[in-house]
């Protein structure tokens, strides 16, 4: 008898994650074209694309969901991969026609299929695998001059020496796509059809991480004059706090314009944050595919890892700098904005100080005050009270009684004071506890 238990929901996708855009192989001699079209959405006008080439073709709809697409056609194989910011069209076609270059496997698509295409092309590459006897005893300049325009090719014998890989990394015309296309070329000298595959896959890898990380370089360069300006303005708000600059602010104008520096920065950061971590993540792609080639340098001919690092390193220096220079920023002006609270503080300390003072000097007047009016009080009190005493004697004399109200009144008027002033003392000793 079976336990039951319960399957995670998405233990299937993860399982299935380690087989998504696997390698195909590749036979020799081949010619293959890898486009990859950058895309800024969920990657839904990819799969449109893809489902409107595919309809076109007579082939099978690709799911709504897909994320890799694999068709047959007559001499033709089509593999698509959608990944987290580019779309990878792969065609393959077996064999070769004339010149390597002269045509390419892009030819048995519909011409207008990519002027429909909804994102920008980034990479466009036509690599051509010939067996080693196909290419002949050609050399590497010989190889330039005949298929790379006399440029200074790039390459290096890869998989432990299975094959040599070359290309110029420069643009070429090319009558099909209308758009300049890199040309890549591999000697196979006995790789199996897996492992061209792999090789290949890697290469057309190596390529477009290689773009995809130079588009923060644009983004870094602009924000060279935006924090030009930021710091700037740093330096002229921490010369007025201290005075330096002649003429010093309120702090609460400081303040409002230290925030308003800190929103500009925030949102200098914000717009160029996403851009420089993905650099630096296709960066270390790249890196990590030149590491698999397992190249060996070939005689006057750059490796692309001497050629990769030399150019895109730089590159990634300067946006690392300019991502350093925006933490920094922000640091000093949080330091400012603290020292800007903590002075504000200590001014309203000195403010609150003297109030207190103020109070204390009200309190006292007050207190005298209140001293004078309690003698007052006592006069006041004894002069009705001796009054009503000496009405009591008058009233007496009238009746018969041997009373001498004069007498009675100045006799009593110690008296009643002292008893007054007794009760009053008594009653603020009453309302002191």
């Amino acid at each position: 008898m079976t336990d039951t238990f319960f399957l995670h929901p998405q233990r299937q996708l993860l399982n299935n994650e380690a087989h998504v855009r696997t390698p195909v192989s590749v036979p020799s001699p081949a010619q293959v074209t890898s486009l990859a079209f950058f895309f800024d959405d969920d990657g839904s006008r990819q799969r449109q694309a893809l489902s409107r080439l595919a309809a076109q073709l007579g082939l099978p709809l690709p799911a709504a969901d897909a994320v890799q697409y694999q068709a047959e056609l007559p001499g033709l194989r089509l593999n698509w991969g959608l990944h987290t910011e580019f779309a990878r069209y792969t065609l393959l076609r077996r064999g070769r026609t004339g010149e390597p270059f002269a045509d390419s496997a892009f030819e048995g698509l519909p011409l207008d299929w990519l002027s429909n295409q909804a994102d920008p092309l980034l990479v466009a590459i036509h690599a051509v695998i010939l067996p080693q006897e196909d290419a002949g005893a050609a050399d590497t300049e010989t190889l330039a001059q005949q298929w790379f325009a006399g440029n200074d090719l790039v390459g290096a014998s890869i998989g432990d020496g299975n094959a040599m890989a070359l290309t110029d990394l420069r643009l070429h015309p090319d009558r099909n796509l209308g758009a300049g296309v890199t040309r890549l070329l591999v000697l196979d000298y006995g790789m199996s059809a897996s492992q061209r595959g792999r090789m290949l896959q890697r290469l057309f890898e190596l390529e477009t991480y290689r773009m995809l990380a130079l588009l923060a370089l644009p983004v870094a360069k602009a924000q060279v004059r935006v924090m030009d300006d930021l710091g700037r303005r740093m330096r002229a708000l921490t010369g007025q706090m201290s005075g330096k600059s002649g003429a010093r602010s309120s702090d609460d104008a400081l303040l409002d314009q230290l925030t308003e520096l800190a929103a500009d920065l925030e949102d200098a950061i914000s717009s160029t944050q996403y851009r420089f971590s993905a650099g630096q993540a296709y960066y270390r792609q790249v890196e990590r595919r030149i590491e698999e080639l397992r190249e060996a340098r070939l005689g006057g001919v750059q490796p692309f890892r001497e050629f990769t690092i030399r150019r895109l390193a730089p590159a990634m220096a300067t946006c690392e700098t300019i991502g350093n220079r925006q933490t920094q920023l922000a640091a000093r002006i949080q330091r400012a904005t603290a020292l800007l609270r903590t002075r504000v503080e200590v001014s309203l300390q000195g403010q609150n100080q003297a109030l207190l003072a103020s109070m204390d000097r009200r309190a006292e007047l007050q207190l005298r005050l209140q001293e004078t009016v309690e003698g007052l009080s006592v006069g006041v009190l004894t002069y009705y009270a001796v009054g009503l005493i000496g009405y009591l004697a008058k009233a007496l004399k009238v009746a018969g009684a041997p009373v001498n109200p004069e007498l009675v009144t100045g006799l009593v008027i110690p008296l009643v004071a002292a008893g007054v002033w007794w009760g009053t003392q008594k009653m603020k000793k009453s309302l002191g506890h």
